[in-house]
């Protein structure tokens, strides 16, 4: 036979757009980052980027040959989960570090659980996650910007999180000086990882997705909307203490995280209301590791806890099978 017919459940609808397309959209997507990350960091960003995106693709190829799967590089995906990797690591990262973290995502992330679609959790958050635990000074190392053209080397400092958390603990007191900087953090100019620090840039971004119909509202609005809220409440109770919902928002890995991390659909749940649950949970988790865990910072680890919480998720919010009394659910 020269043609083969393939039989699966219905409904049988095709939105017209296919991985690759889904693909290259959020590579686009993504430029405007990409750009303001070399633009403050210089060549360490460009190379972080360079070895995090091709080690991603290099590493899938290898790991399908030995698998004996067909090569599905060309979709994208390992493209899309180098790029999230690279903004989810200090600018100046060494190169075995970066490409460690580019085999951790595709191998340990991905592919043992089967490839594309199979796998339960980000695979750019648990390389990060990995990274950030075995190696926890090259993790934790941030630079000041240093504009091109500036004349300025890179210098080791702390994050915006990092200066209120150690504020914190040796005070008990937030220093009085971090909210003077709330505009400048928003387009980019503070120390971080190469894709989270321009909060203008990452929205510019969401919205191109936005309007390609790859993303829709409900995790990012219940995930910013859930730290609005309950960094509010700390803030009002003691805002000596407590940075304000601003704060959180133009700081740290939160817009990253909100609008492509979060939002992957292989690891979130399916349904509207699965999805405002999510958003939910990745915010409580989120602020309640900011202000009282370990690290400042709390995105990677909320989103991977979520990540595991999908499948029950899913199970008790599955919409009403058309047909069957109000009330009940699939069987």
């Amino acid at each position: 036979m020269s043609q083969q017919l393939y039989l699966s459940s219905s409904p049988h609808i095709h939105s017209g757009e296919t991985t690759s397309d889904v693909m290259r959209a959020v590579l686009f997507s993504l430029l405007p980052a990409c750009v303001v990350a070399v633009y403050f960091f210089g060549p360490p960003a460009l190379a972080v980027l360079l070895i995090a995106t091709l080690g991603c693709m290099a590493a899938e190829v290898i790991c399908q040959c030995l698998m004996g799967q067909p090569v599905s590089s060309a979709d994208g995906s390992a493209a899309v989960t180098g790029v999230l990797l690279a903004f989810n690591l200090p600018p100046t990262s060494p190169w075995w570090l970066t490409l460690l973290g580019a085999v951790i995502a595709i191998v340990i992330g991905k592919q043992v659980y089967g490839g594309l679609g199979s796998n339960p959790f980000n695979p750019a958050l648990v390389a990060r996650v990995v990274l950030l635990i075995s190696f926890p000074v090259h993790m934790t190392t941030w630079s000041l910007p240093a504009p091109l053209g500036s004349g300025l080397d890179l210098v080791t400092t702390a994050t915006p999180l990092g200066v209120w958390k150690n504020a914190v603990m040796l005070t008990g007191h937030a220093p009085p000086e971090m909210q003077a900087g709330t505009l400048s953090f928003f387009l980019g100019d503070m120390p971080g990882c190469v894709g989270e620090v321009s909060a203008l840039a990452l929205l510019l971004g969401a919205a191109y997705l936005f309007y390609r119909r790859i993303l829709t509202w409900h995790i990012p609005v219940a995930y910013l909307g859930t730290v609005v809220l309950l960094s509010g409440i700390f803030w009002l109770v003691n805002p000596e203490k407590y940075p304000d919902p601003v704060f959180h928002l133009v700081t740290g890995g939160l817009i990253l995280g909100a609008f492509f991390m979060a939002t992957d659909m292989v690891t979130t749940p399916v349904s509207m209301t699965g999805m405002l649950v999510f958003g939910v949970g990745c915010g409580v988790l989120t602020v309640m590791i900011r202000l009282f865990g370990g690290y400042p910072e709390g995105v990677s680890f909320a989103i991977l806890l979520m990540n595991a919480a999908t499948p029950l998720i899913d199970r008790y919010t599955r919409p009403k099978a058309f047909g069957m009394p109000r009330g009940e659910g699939w069987r």
